[in-house]
Formats: C-alpha cells, structure tokens, sequence
C-alpha cells in the first residue's frame, strides 16, 4: 500500500518561503490525482491544494496565488511551495490522495510555523 512522507516544514517569518515535499512509496502514483491538506490546532483538517494526474491545478482561495502545488511523477514525489507566508497558514501539512483512500491513516505530515 502507498504511503506519503512530507517534509520541509520550518519556522518562518511572516512572507518567507518554504517548499514541502511530498514522497510516495511502496506504489507509484501517477495515476492519482493528489492533495497537500493542512490541520490548524483545534481545527478540522483543510484541502488547500489539488494536482491531477494530467498536471491541473486547484487551489484553495485562501492559498490562491501564493501556494503552487507541482509533482514529479519520475520521483514519485509531489511539491507545496508556498510564498507570501502568513501566520494563518500555521498548521500541519500533509499529502494523500484526492479524494483521500477509504480509512486512510494520515502520517505524521510537516508542521509549519509562521511567526509574526
């Protein structure tokens, strides 16, 4: 069964940058069309970005303009860049398929810190 492991989290300033990888194993994905969510503390987990197998994007509009979201399906691996960071984007980011598989387990996703 695939799995996702994302990293490239950090504590940043508010406007800085970061880029999140995403690496999937056990299985290719390139047929998938894939996700990065993030989960704020006490709050639900959010879809902020999608990937489809043919390269289309779809973005939240809170993240619209600043996330791009982009995949190497030769690395099995899908990419987050996000610019213009703000201290509301603070939260744990993590990939999985979209829609998520039935009874997904989520993994231990990449926390992202924006400070003030």
């Amino acid at each position: 069964q695939v799995q996702f492991v994302e990293s490239g989290g950090g504590l940043v300033q508010a406007g800085g940058s970061l880029r999140l990888s995403c690496e999937a194993s056990g299985s290719t994905f390139r047929d998938n069309a894939m996700g990065w969510y993030r989960q704020a503390p006490g709050k639900q987990r959010d879809l902020v970005a999608v990937i489809g197998s043919d390269g289309s994007t779809t973005y939240a509009d809170s993240v619209n303009g600043r996330f791009t979201i982009s995949r190497d399906n030769a690395r099995n691996t899908v990419y987050l860049q996000i610019d213009s960071l703000k201290p509301e984007d603070t939260a744990v980011y993590y990939c999985e398929t979209f829609p998520p598989r039935t009874g997904v387990r989520w993994g231990q996703g990449t926390q992202v810190t924006v400070s003030s």
